[in-house]
C-alpha cells in the first residue's frame, strides 16, 4: 500500500538514489541491467524497487512517446477560471477532467486561475472540439486563456534527486 503524499520523505540510501536516477532514464531496463549500472546484486536490485513501489516513491513505470510521430502535434497550455470555487464546484471540474484522455496535466493553482492543463491533441480543430465539450459547455467555467506551443525546447520528466553518494569499493 503507498504512504500518502502528505507522510514524511522515505529515507533513501545511495543505493536507492542510484536505482531511482538508473529507472528515471530507462525504466525498460531489465534488472540484472539494473541492478549492473546500479553497483547491486540482482536480488538486491529487485527487493529495492519492489520497496520502493511499495513506498510510493515509484508510482508507476511508463514509455515516452513522440506526439509528432503519433499525430498530436498541438500542446497548450490552459489557464481556466471557475464562476464558483466552492469546493464541489472545483472537484466536479476536477473530475471531469481527470476522465479526458487528451489533458495530459491537471494542477490547481494559486493564485490566478483555478487550474492550469497541459492538452494534447491532434491539431486546432481537434482542440476547438474539446474546449466545445470540456469547458464551453460548463456554465461554471468563466474564463480560458491558451497558450499554445510552437517549439518544445525540453521536456523532462525526471526529479532532480541530488548526486549519489559514490560506490563504496567491493
Amino acid at each position: 500500500m503507498n504512504e500518502s503524499a502528505t507522510s514524511s520523505p522515505p529515507d533513501l540510501d545511495a543505493t536507492d538514489l542510484r536505482l531511482l536516477e538508473q529507472l528515471q532514464q530507462d525504466a525498460s531496463l531489465s534488472n540484472q541491467d539494473l541492478a549492473e549500472r546500479a553497483h547491486v546484486s540482482p536480488a538486491t536490485c529487485l527487493r529495492r524497487v519492489k520497496r520502493l513501489v511499495q513506498l510510493g516513491v515509484i508510482e508507476r513505470r511508463v514509455a515516452i512517446l513522440s506526439p509528432d510521430r503519433l499525430g498530436a502535434g498541438l500542446s497548450a497550455i490552459v489557464e481556466i477560471t471557475l464562476d464558483r470555487q466552492g469546493a464541489e464546484h472545483l472537484d466536479a471540474f476536477e473530475a471531469r477532467v481527470q476522465a479526458e484522455r487528451a489533458v495530459q496535466q491537471c494542477w490547481r493553482v494559486s493564485p490566478g486561475p483555478d487550474f492550469v492543463l497541459v492538452i494534447q491533441v491532434a491539431d486546432m480543430p481537434a482542440y476547438h472540439a474539446l474546449t466545445k465539450t470540456l469547458l464551453t459547455q460548463d456554465a461554471n467555467v468563466r474564463n480560458v486563456k491558451a497558450f499554445f506551443s510552437i517549439h518544445r525546447a525540453k521536456f523532462d520528466p525526471r526529479i532532480e534527486l541530488g548526486a549519489p553518494r559514490p560506490v563504496p569499493p567491493r
